[in-house]
């Protein structure tokens, strides 16, 4: 069964901009994760120095 060209072309946009998306979305999560690692270290630091502190006294 053939397809006229049109139908082709809009199957592969579609497939194109929903690929975009994805792709998006999963670096959209890595930023993510790395700010959530990056907050989570300066807690864990801030956290630290608060014990360090208390022991030092």
């Amino acid at each position: 069964m053939r397809h006229s060209r049109t139908e082709v072309g809009r199957w592969r946009m579609l497939r194109q901009s929903q690929r975009r998306k994805t792709r998006w979305l999963e670096a959209q999560s890595r930023r993510n994760m790395r700010i959530h690692a990056i907050r989570k270290c300066i807690v864990n630091r801030q956290r630290n120095s608060l014990l360090f502190s208390i022991y030092d006294i």
